[in-house]
């Protein structure tokens, strides 16, 4: 897994590229916006400054990580690559599209992932030409404090193709749990699109404040982030777009997002990457992470939702 491709430069393509760099594989970052792999570079370059202030990284490694990304707005650029990692649009027929083009373009022996928390890989690889080469390689935002990575085996998933898969993410430092069946959203995403779903109802009914919630659940259950907060930053309208996707697949009435996280949606006011979520981060604040595992930047502040 020396070479590896990474399509789609937003935070979760940058945040893998970032971590399989360190691991010591050069990486090709590719995103038909030019302007998003600036922005993705510029991104990766300050995490890996930070991880150097804070002594996590050496500058050395940290700057032979970097030189290890190339990028390009050509998908042909994937050819030589050991394994493609998807991580565009969390739409089925976006990344079908990818998925076929991937094939043509790619080695018979290529690994094909996807980065997607939802959407069924069996679903996706309908599209490739071997859909025995195709795995699910769900990683955590963000990516480079995450340790997880959730493998998820479609219908034809090859064991070769899911060990190859565990390889690349645990070079990567993850730790992978294996799902058997990828119904959608898998076991994690399942997981937190129920709570979240149960906790946006909670607040929206009036029950509960969304503070007085996600520290019922950290104190309470041990969590080092509540549910709410979560949401926030993972991104209201990404929580909504996998709750709706197991809805569509299941019907089951628990997924189906409540009118809050829809009307939130619409709104912008999708979390921090907005400024303004179930918290306010304030204008300044609303991308900002600091580097910790349930690191909330500045203290968010309460707002009415």
């Amino acid at each position: 897994m020396t070479q590896v491709a990474v399509i789609g430069s937003g935070l979760m393509g940058s945040g893998i590229a970032q971590v399989t760099s360190l691991g010591g594989a050069d990486v090709t970052l590719i995103d038909t916006d030019a302007g998003a792999l600036e922005r993705a570079q510029a991104a990766i370059g300050h995490s890996l400054e930070r991880f150097v202030a804070k002594g996590k990284v050496g500058a050395e490694e940290a700057e032979a990580a970097r030189a290890r990304i190339a990028v390009s707005t050509d998908l042909e650029a994937a050819g030589g690559a050991a394994i493609a990692v998807e991580a565009v649009f969390e739409r089925l027929a976006v990344k079908q599209e990818v998925f076929r083009k991937l094939s043509a373009i790619c080695s018979p022996e290529t690994v094909l992932a996807t980065n997607t928390s939802a959407i069924p890989i069996t679903e996706i690889a309908a599209a490739a030409t071997r859909p025995e080469r195709v795995v699910g390689t769900h990683f955590f935002s963000p990516v480079p404090m995450m340790a997880l990575c959730e493998l998820v085996r479609g219908l034809h998933t090859s064991d070769e193709a899911l060990e190859r898969a565990r390889a690349f993410a645990e070079a990567a430092g993850k730790t992978c749990v294996v799902v058997n069946r990828d119904v959608a959203g898998f076991a994690t995403t399942r997981l937190i699109c129920a709570f979240v779903n149960e906790a946006a109802r909670l607040v929206e009914d009036g029950v509960i404040s969304a503070e007085d919630l996600d520290t019922a659940c950290k104190l309470g259950f041990g969590h080092p982030m509540g549910p709410l907060a979560t949401a926030d930053l993972t991104g209201i309208d990404v929580i909504t777009h996998a709750t709706e996707n197991i809805y569509e697949d299941t019907a089951d009435p628990k997924f189906f997002p409540p009118a809050l996280l829809r009307r939130m949606v619409a709104s912008g006011a999708i979390g921090r990457k907005s400024g303004k979520g179930f918290y306010d981060y304030g204008l300044s604040t609303g991308c900002g992470r600091r580097e910790s595992g349930a690191g909330l930047g500045p203290a968010p502040r309460s707002v009415a939702v």
